[in-house]
């Protein structure tokens, strides 16, 4: 069952725009290519770079990696995304990255 923050995530990774999702893309790549070795946070990365890719989210019968974070992790998430959406000039992004730290706070 779908949630006002997921429903809210899929509504602004619909809502990207090309120049968007390019930039949300090279911003995710740089997330994962920081995390190293960590597991989960690469598949955090990953998986919100193919929702950014595909231009929508889909339901999965898997947990979101989002889950399996340590609390230091997550907070580590969303200091990096609210970064983003503080500084980010594109709207589009900026509402995506408040999107994702929702998910997160949610999740935490």
């Amino acid at each position: 069952m779908a949630d006002h923050h997921t429903e809210y995530l899929a509504r602004a990774v619909a809502a990207l725009t090309p120049e968007g999702r390019k930039r949300a893309d090279e911003l995710l790549e740089e997330l994962a290519a920081a995390v190293g070795g960590n597991a989960w946070l690469a598949q955090f990365a990953q998986v919100r770079e193919a929702e950014v890719d595909a231009g929508r989210t889909e339901p999965s019968t898997n947990p979101d990696p989002g889950l399996m974070l340590t609390k230091q992790q997550r907070d580590a998430l969303i200091t990096g995304f609210t970064t983003i959406r503080d500084q980010e000039v594109l709207d589009d992004v900026n509402d995506w990255a408040n999107a994702v730290i929702e998910l997160l706070e949610d999740e935490a």
